[in-house]
């Protein structure tokens, strides 16, 4: 009598139901895929081969085959975590040691270097310090939170409409602090080599020619002997339109602000490279039958900021937003895909690791190719179906039962071999 068979059966059921219920253990962990207990049947073979008329003596456990399909997409209030849409997988490093996972749930170290909870590493591509991404070989990403350093202005550029029916200034003299000896007036804040700003104001003032303006300024709110608009015009810049209201004074003009005459105006010191320099570009101004307005002001310096928050582009890319309103590339985020995943060997952790079955290893940013893309501020569910789960459960408490029976009727024709007389 054989009882073969039977313990097969109970130990494939066994094995199918330690697999239930890592599924069922998982169902809330973030990435987690389920598996499935596969088995195949077991014959016996003699030196001559098997016959045709062979019985089976029981099953075995062929694979446990994990499935890697899609989970919901949570959306959290972490903007680190992140949720991969699509195929592929984070390549985290423990000490140089890869490994690859579908759980996005990813903090900060006190190194700066964006981990998961269990203190790996996610790998990506480095931004240099102007914020270009290279791809080159994935590094450990690390954020840095130093201040991104002030940009000296070198332009200013805005587009007026001047009113042609303006009249001349009561005062002739120009005068900042007088409103009668100008027309109209407008600013723009620039900034020098070491983030200081300084507000430039410009003042129109309508001059007895026809169709013909004089543009004065001064900074901060000092009037500064030195500066000077044009080239070698000094101060003030003439500016001369056609009938048609079209400007006919060729542009770009220069700015030439003595920031240390300024300081001393003032009563302070400015330790930024002196004179600050500056294209002025009116290009597109117009002077017609109708009230002054400044249809666009820009000017290109900003101040030194410090590292207020992050943003993560479905690409990959992570973003960090100043202080100051500027934004610079940290890295960039690159997700991994196999021939095979099915050839992938579960580590724990949420991490897979490499086989010969897999394949090597196919890198490229989130979106290129095969690659899924990115979702900020969310997470991956596991793709247990808890339903199904339960069900299989059921039936395999049914085959356990039925093996279990099996045993049981063997035994019972082996004690009455037994008893035989």
């Amino acid at each position: 009598m054989s009882f073969e068979q039977g313990l097969s059966g109970l130990n494939a059921a066994t094995k199918s139901l330690d697999v239930i219920g890592n599924n069922i253990a998982n169902a809330n962990a973030a990435g987690f895929k389920t598996a499935t207990a596969q088995f195949s049947d077991v014959y016996a073979n003699s030196q001559a081969g098997a016959g045709s008329t062979a019985i089976g003596i029981g099953a075995q456990l062929a694979a446990i085959a994990p499935q890697f399909s899609q989970g919901n997409i949570t959306t959290t209030n972490n903007p680190m975590d992140v949720a991969i849409n699509g195929h592929g997988f984070f390549r985290m490093s423990d000490n140089g040691a890869i490994g690859y996972s579908r759980d996005g749930q990813f903090h900060l170290d006190k190194s700066g270097y964006i981990v998961n909870n269990t203190g790996l590493r996610l790998t990506g591509y480095a931004a240099d310090p102007s914020g270009n991404i290279a791809p080159s070989s994935p590094v450990d990403l690390q954020l840095g939170s130093g201040d991104i350093p002030p940009l000296p202005s070198s332009k200013v550029a805005a587009t007026l409409t001047l009113d042609s029916r303006s009249a001349v200034p009561a005062t002739p003299a120009f005068d900042p602090n007088d409103p009668t000896s100008y027309n109209n007036s407008t600013s723009v804040s620039v900034f020098d080599s070491l983030g200081n700003p300084h507000v430039l104001s410009l003042y129109f003032v309508k001059t007895a020619a026809a169709n013909a303006w004089n543009i004065n300024a001064n900074v901060d709110g000092t009037p500064v002997a030195n500066l000077n608009l044009g080239a070698g015009a000094g101060n003030p810049l003439p500016l001369a339109f056609n009938g048609s209201g079209a400007m006919t004074t060729a542009m770009p003009a220069n700015i030439s602000i003595d920031l240390n005459g300024v300081a001393t105006a003032l009563g302070k010191t400015n330790g930024a490279n002196s004179p600050l320099s500056l294209t002025f570009n009116l290009t597109g101004t117009t002077q017609y039958g109708s009230g002054f307005g400044v249809n666009a002001m820009d000017q290109n310096g900003y101040a030194s900021g410090r590292l207020s928050g992050m943003a993560i582009g479905a690409d990959g890319v992570i973003q960090g937003n100043y202080s100051n309103g500027q934004s610079k590339n940290l890295g960039q985020m690159v997700l991994v895909n196999f021939n095979n995943n099915q050839g992938l060997r579960a580590q724990g952790g949420n991490i897979w690791g490499e086989t010969p079955d897999s394949g090597v290893p196919l890198i490229g940013v989130p979106g290129s190719g095969s690659l899924g893309v990115l979702q900020a501020s969310a997470t991956e569910d596991s793709n247990v179906d808890l339903t199904a789960e339960l069900v299989n459960m059921i039936t395999m408490q049914r085959v356990y039962q039925a093996n279990a029976q099996s045993i049981k009727t063997q035994d019972a024709v082996l004690q009455t071999l037994v008893n035989l007389r």
